[in-house]
């Protein structure tokens, strides 16, 4: 999947400027169906694409930045590459042409070819602003064959016109090409196209496909329909015009369709100058279940403390970038930020983020490095932090002795919880909390706390470090991670599906319901998660061998629960875009969460991302019990 690119054209910049009419009378032309095809408008794109240019009065409407244009049309391609480099010139031929019968006809038996480009173009404009009611129609020969129009004072000098267009022409790339060629050469992501083909017929005879000689036939509008196809797939944002013909629903099924009253200049009665076109719209669509590559995230991203907390997303967080850089939003929630490091990269990313974790360990993180913006401890916190004599008289020394830590690391455990109340503020005791809980799990192997003992020491280096070299490392690591995004985020320590938080884009990461494993986080981490409560609150198991708690109730914990509690967020966050994150091994399957989003959301995408993951269940299921998966990015929208 490719990466939006920044440099949008907006719409708005086009409000203001010189008004710029189309320099031809086009049968077909767009100038009527302007008010209907900006309203469809995306708010904001990279590159403007136009194959079938014609009189081209969107694009002299909105004069994008960047543009793409082409006309298979030599005749046409001429003409504006000759007004965009030589429009004297042009202009100087058109001053000598005269606006009669004779001359009419003397310049339309003219072979093109035989003539300077200059002269060309002076020739169409000619013969465009004199012929009957301004119809570009070719013989099978190539030949120009409409009749002479007997206008008395046809403006086919209009010098201030011409070069108002000639300044806009020099801006873009005009191609003469095939409009499948010009697309495959040209359409990226996030491009805005414009497809103005030969209609289909409505009328017995009607026949204003002729604008080359080759024609533009059923055939051809069926392989149009499934380039635009690819195209919203592909990640453009794609608008259509067409006839209101039966053909273009069959065609256009899968899209929005409007039928616009509007006016036809190519009937002699006047009367009958009535019509019906559709306009069909084709949103971007990503390609469900690929393999995507990777985005450039900010430098700070980086600065992140690496963690091995189950569950984490640090491994995917291009990804997440990648998915979510299509929609407009400036404020997120991570409903269940457990690490909190997909809140620090939208924070990196500029955006607001509002960050939730039930757990107190993963809130106590985000108020260090998510709400706090400038707050770091300093060397002076650092030796309040450090003063007094160890001792084993704490709550740590004296409750889990010869558990998870030798008396001495307990001690000092003890020495720095107890001290951190004597901080100034809460982001600096949550700085001074989180780098204690960071030094415990790299002092414990494998980071977690559902074994006893000292089992499965590899030796590694963080096992050798003291735990006061440890902790300083932390708080060094922290405070190199805190910055100001200029954003007021907010972190809440709630449960998820009481939290009344809103944003433009609600993340949920919840924990995965599998029969083959738990998503005990307590379990894992009762340990620091007592350490960041204090042990307030919870209900202790003494009679087991860890010093576990009770495991705070949630509805991920069985199949019924999991369905329920998505059915209930997605419904109270269906105003905002939704991501959600999840595995090809748990429940709910991926149609039952495609299903569930549905209720809720018009458009539902799924990206599919081989993973692996690094942490095992159980220690007999260490790179076993489907460890590589398949990781699922739902969005809804």
């Amino acid at each position: 999947m490719s990466v939006f690119l920044n440099n949008f054209n907006c719409l708005s910049e086009s409000i203001g400027k010189n008004s710029v009419k189309p320099i031809l009378k086009w049968a077909g032309g767009k100038t009527q169906l302007l008010p209907e095809l900006i309203k469809r408008l995306p708010k904001s794109y990279n590159k403007y694409i136009e194959p079938f240019f014609g009189g081209g009065a969107l694009f002299f409407h909105l004069q994008p930045n960047n543009a793409i244009l082409s006309d298979i049309n030599p005749e046409l391609y001429n003409l504006y590459v000759s007004v965009a480099n030589s429009p004297d010139k042009v202009l100087e031929h058109l001053k000598t042409f005269q606006n009669t019968e004779e001359f009419y006809y003397k310049m339309r038996s003219l072979k093109r070819e035989s003539l300077s480009p200059e002269m060309q173009a002076a020739r169409t404009l000619y013969l465009n602003k004199t012929c009957f009611n301004g119809l570009y129609r070719v013989n099978k020969k190539g030949e120009f064959n409409t009749p002479y129009g007997k206008y008395k004072n046809p403006n086919f000098v209009n010098e201030e016109g011409l070069l108002l267009a000639s300044s806009l022409l020099k801006q873009v790339i005009f191609e003469n090409l095939d409009y499948k060629k010009l697309l495959h050469k040209y359409a990226k992501p996030g491009d805005f196209i414009f497809l103005d083909p030969p209609y289909l017929p409505i009328g017995k005879y009607e026949d204003f496909k002729r604008y080359t000689k080759e024609g533009f036939y059923e055939e051809d509008h069926k392989e149009l329909a499934e380039e635009v196809k690819r195209l919203s797939h592909l990640g453009c944002h794609v608008i259509l015009t067409n006839s209101n013909a039966p053909l273009v629903y069959d065609l256009y099924k899968d899209f929005d369709i409007t039928v616009i009253q509007t006016k036809r200049y190519v009937n002699s009665k006047s009367n009958k100058r009535t019509g019906e076109d559709v306009i069909v719209e084709a949103p971007p669509k990503r390609n469900k279940l690929v393999n995507i590559g990777y985005s450039q995230l900010p430098d700070q991203v980086q600065k992140y403390p690496a963690t091995r907390y189950m569950g984490s997303k640090q491994s995917l967080l291009k990804q997440i970038a990648e998915a979510t850089t299509p929609f407009e939003f400036s404020s997120v929630l991570d409903l269940f930020a457990g690490s909190g490091v997909v809140s620090y990269m939208f924070k990196a990313l500029g955006k607001q983020v509002i960050s939730n974790d039930y757990m107190t360990m993963n809130s106590t993180l985000c108020n260090a490095l998510i709400s706090n913006s400038s707050t770091k401890l300093s060397e002076k916190d650092i030796q309040i932090l450090l003063n007094g004599e160890l001792n084993n008289d704490g709550f740590v020394s004296k409750t889990f002795s010869n558990i998870y830590y030798t008396d001495e690391d307990n001690a000092f455990i003890d020495l720095v919880r107890n001290n951190i109340p004597k901080l100034q503020n809460k982001a600096k005791q949550s700085l001074a909390m989180s780098a204690l809980i960071r030094a415990c799990i790299k002092k414990r192997p494998r980071g977690i706390f559902t074994y006893t003992g000292f089992r499965y020491n590899d030796g590694r280096k963080d096992l050798s470090m003291s735990f006061q070299e440890q902790f300083l490392t932390a708080i060094q690591t922290l405070n190199e991670a805190v910055f100001d995004n200029g954003q007021n985020n907010k972190v809440y320590n709630c449960d998820s599906m009481t939290l009344k938080a809103k944003a433009d884009l609600v993340y949920i990461d919840p924990p995965y319901y599998s029969p083959t494993s738990d998503n005990e986080y307590v379990r894992r981490y009762h340990f620091v998660e007592g350490l960041a409560r204090n042990w307030e609150n919870v209900q202790m198991q003494w009679e087991t061998k860890t010093k576990k708690f009770k495991n705070y109730p949630t509805p991920f914990s069985t199949k019924n629960g999991a369905y329920d509690a998505f059915n209930k967020l997605f419904k109270k966050h269906q105003n905002s875009i939704i991501v959600v994150s999840y595995s090809s091994n748990s429940y709910p399957t991926k149609d039952e969460m495609i299903g569930l989003l549905s209720k809720y959301k018009t458009d539902v995408e799924v990206i599919s991302i081989d993973y692996t993951y690094s942490i095992g269940n159980h220690g007999h299921k260490i790179n076993d019990n489907k460890n590589k998966v398949q990781e699922y990015l739902f969005i809804g929208y």
